[in-house]
């Protein structure tokens, strides 16, 4: 919900086009780290849900963020197999598909090309991906270490 109203804020102008696509990043996160709960399902729910939110194109979000989702559930091995910076190069890929998706969709239907700083989101995306990373498994942590004390006392007595 956190990362619907962050894409939802009233930004305009340039502010508008730097302003990374959260809920894009927690699906790639999501899709990585928990993949049997998050899959394209989710995607394509949430990719309808900001199409109604933005009041754009139908479907151009769902699809965006489908394909999206596909090709970290591909990747996902490989990305967490490297460090927090270097899995941020592969969701700036990632991203910046979701963005040409959109683009080339909205680009079909008539709309007017947007300019080359429209990848400047991707980028700023792919910046926030290790703090992003970190945050959301804060609550992994804490849950693993209740088990191993859990554990800890039980083997003790």
């Amino acid at each position: 919900m956190l990362a619907l109203l962050l894409n939802l804020l009233p930004w305009s102008g340039l502010t508008k086009l730097f302003w990374p696509d959260f809920i894009a990043l927690l699906l790639v996160y999501w899709v990585i780290h928990q993949p049997r709960e998050v899959g394209l399902g989710a995607a394509w729910f949430l990719g309808l849900l900001m199409d109604i939110a933005d009041g754009v194109l139908f479907g151009q979000h769902a699809l965006a963020y489908t394909l999206m989702a596909f090709m970290a559930q591909i990747l996902r091995p490989r990305i967490q197999m490297f460090s927090f910076w270097q899995q941020a190069l592969y969701v700036f890929g990632l991203l910046l598909i979701a963005l040409v998706i959109m683009l080339v969709t909205r680009l079909a239907f008539g709309a007017a090309f947007p300019g080359p700083l429209y990848i400047a989101s991707s980028v700023l995306g792919a910046l926030l991906w290790p703090s992003l990373s970190m945050l959301l498994r804060i609550p992994q942590y804490r849950n693993r270490r209740r088990a191993d004390d859990t554990f800890t006392k039980l083997t003790n007595k």
